[in-house]
């Protein structure tokens, strides 16, 4: 079975190709970034994702293609999209993104096709998918099967979480069904919406747990006491506040951004959403308010902002809150040192501490976490 994915050389699209090359499927990534293309056809991948490479390497050329020409679509048995949601200025939801995509491909499609939607949607946007394939074809084989990994440990999550599975039609159903079943642990049954949601509501909570460890970082850091030393009571040998989140920048491309799907689905009733958007977000600024009060006035001052991805370990910046700290730094007219060992053009960190004032960590990356601090820092996340 040949298998194309639309945007195939992404997060998302990278771990579900080699975990379907793995099972002998011949899987083509088709992407209009000629760039990574060629890294990867070079037998390199283009971002850190553990375990990614082995797999890269045993099957790039022979049974796992990557390339910029669309013109593969037309011979493929199933067209993967990765295309998710993203949200607007106002945070609203810009299905018509999704939609462009699909239309710009219709022509090199045909009805005998299964397609899948494979990143986050708006509710509903399966159903308006499926009626713009049954109008150009007179039927549709349309499929929403979410990714819910972990970026970084994807390889591993794809084999071991099990797979939602939607579809609009059983054969569409059975058909998803079969290929998941070579490589997830099992699959579980679900309607389009209630997928979609499923997906929303995944991310959501988790972006709501942040907020809630962020919220009692502030409100007790703010009044003076330490969090984490009361956070550690709270959770010793209580079993009922073991999984509490830590404090810390909750960022990425997709827990803010599907949070405001949600909301908008619920007619920005979504009051806990809105709310754990105000509190990661608002997150840098008193990270920043805490250093004002360590050193007094920040202007002139030299601080060392280590860490600009939006998670540990990893070297995707996009979204991160990071970035809101230099910025709200600079406002305060400081001269921001940047740090961090996964992002070319910056300072290591040892350079960073010894020139600066004082040091605010923005990410823990393992780097970090055997530094020896003898500045003013600020540190939500208690590595120091």
């Amino acid at each position: 079975m040949k298998i194309c994915i639309v945007g195939g050389c992404g997060h998302v699209g990278i771990p579900l190709g080699l975990a379907l090359a793995s099972r002998d499927f011949t899987v083509t990534l088709l992407d209009i970034n000629e760039n990574v293309v060629n890294e990867i056809n070079n037998h390199k991948l283009p971002f850190i994702e553990k375990d990614a490479d082995v797999l890269l390497q045993k099957h790039i050329g022979k049974n796992l293609f990557a390339t910029t020409d669309k013109s593969v679509v037309e011979s493929q048995d199933v067209v993967v999209f990765v295309t998710g949601t993203p949200v607007d200025e106002h945070h609203n939801p810009k299905i018509s993104d999704v939609l462009k995509v699909i239309r710009a491909y219709l022509p090199l499609m045909n009805k005998n096709q299964l397609v899948i939607l494979r990143s986050t949607i708006f509710p509903g946007t399966t159903e308006v998918i499926d009626n713009i394939l049954k109008k150009q074809f007179g039927t549709s084989k349309l499929a929403f099967c979410p990714e819910r990994i972990v970026q970084g440990e994807g390889i591993k999550e794809i084999y071991d979480l099990p797979q939602l599975i939607s579809a609009t039609s059983d054969i569409a159903r059975k058909e998803a069904t079969e290929i998941f079943s070579k490589i997830a642990s099992k699959t579980i049954d679900l309607e389009p919406q209630e997928a979609e949601l499923a997906k929303l509501m995944t991310n959501t909570w988790r972006y709501l747990e942040f907020a809630i460890a962020n919220q009692f970082y502030m409100m007790t850091e703010g009044a003076g006491f330490d969090f984490y030393k009361i956070l550690n009571a709270m959770k010793d040998d209580y079993p009922r506040a073991k999984y509490f989140a830590k404090a810390g920048l909750a960022a990425g491309p997709c827990l803010f951004k599907d949070t405001m799907q949600l909301s908008a689905f619920y007619r920005n009733q979504f009051f806990l959403g809105q709310s754990a958007m105000l509190v990661n977000e608002g997150l840098p600024n008193f990270l920043v308010k805490q250093m004002e009060n360590k050193l007094g006035s920040l202007k002139g001052k030299k601080v060392a902002l280590l860490g600009m991805t939006f998670k540990p370990d990893n070297d995707d910046i996009r979204e991160s809150l990071s970035f809101k700290v230099k910025k709200e730094l600079e406002f305060k007219m400081s001269e921001v040192l940047v740090s961090d060992p996964y992002l070319k053009g910056t300072m290591s960190a040892c350079e960073a501490i010894k020139k600066a004032d004082a040091v605010i960590l923005g990410v823990p990356h393992s780097e970090y976490k055997t530094l020896k601090i003898n500045k003013p820092f600020v540190d939500c996340w208690d590595v120091w």
